[in-house]
């Protein structure tokens, strides 16, 4: 018997249709039936209106739009989740048919978890994004890092009323810290005394971008990327010890791979090191650049 369970799947998107084409088309082959799309467009114009409508009549989506950012993206979205069960996927993600059903008989036979998170896999079912643990249980801020990715992360929609994504992390968001802002809200839910059950066997496929080919962008990335951690290490006062877990393992991997003579890997471990250095010893945060609305109507009026 199907679960009842209704997901809002909260979808941020920018400069992305066929991608985001892919995602949908995954949500169109889920075994469980019962959920909405909430994608919220953060492009400049009407990209997205021909992709959206090819959909309206397979899966029900609601359509608003946001400034740029991705935390700002899912906090507009949030306001339009009306389901049970919210997830937060990537535009660049996709689902497995049978994952909605999972998670749902998951949170079913657990009512006391607030939320279920997975891993990530790359199109061939290896790992992806960073390192992971091999057991299950339930996250903590010791194993969080290890535990949680943003588009594998569902959570009952009660259980994080008073949770909001922290606009200055994030991709998109004028700020240096491109990334964090999903330990950060993972960790607001554990300070209210949420308890989040990390499955290794959810998985969420989506594209690696850590194994090289190391280029200046890639690094640029790692960097931006790297200061969001230690913009969130700071943030909630982790530990010394595991600050500088955080700072060594990029570090020796910098040192390891001058030692093989890979100078490009080198350069990549490198800039996530100084990046974590950097986003751990920033202070207040900036101004954010999020540019203007793609639109004349505010989505966040009335």
């Amino acid at each position: 018997m199907q679960s009842s369970l209704q997901f809002s799947l909260v979808l941020g998107t920018v400069g992305r249709t066929d991608e985001l084409g892919r995602m949908l088309d995954s949500l169109c082959r889920q075994t469980h039936r019962n959920f909405e799309v909430i994608l919220v467009d953060q492009n400049p114009g009407p990209e997205l209106d021909d992709l959206r409508a090819s959909y309206d009549s397979r899966i029900a989506i609601r359509h608003v739009r946001a400034r740029r950012g991705l935390s700002r993206a899912r906090n507009v979205g949030l306001r339009f989740a009306g389901g049970d069960i919210i997830g937060f996927p990537d535009d660049d993600c996709w689902y497995e048919p049978d994952l909605l059903a999972r998670v749902a008989a998951q949170l079913e036979r657990n009512p006391s978890w607030s939320a279920v998170t997975g891993r990530a896999i790359m199109p061939s079912g290896e790992p992806s994004s960073g390192r992971w643990d091999p057991r299950s249980g339930l996250v903590s801020r010791a194993n969080i890092w290890r535990r949680a990715i943003s588009f594998s992360m569902f959570f009952r929609r009660d259980a994080i009323r008073r949770c909001r994504f922290d606009e200055s992390l994030g991709v998109g968001a004028g700020t240096p810290w491109g990334a964090g802002e999903e330990t950060d809200f993972l960790l607001q839910l554990l300070a209210q005394g949420g308890q989040i059950h990390y499955d290794p066997a959810l998985t969420v496929f989506h594209p690696e971008w850590g194994k090289g080919p190391y280029t200046p962008a890639i690094r640029t990335k790692a960097r931006s990327y790297g200061r969001g951690i230690g913009r969130v290490l700071r943030k909630h006062n982790f530990p010394l010890t595991q600050v500088g877990y955080h700072l060594i393992r990029p570090l020796g991997g910098s040192v390891l791979s001058w030692a093989a003579w890979r100078p490009d890997k080198a350069r990549y471990h490198w800039a996530i090191f100084a990046g974590r250095t950097s986003g751990w010893l920033s202070s207040d945060p900036p101004e954010p650049d999020c540019g203007t609305l793609p639109s004349e109507e505010d989505p966040l009026a009335g």
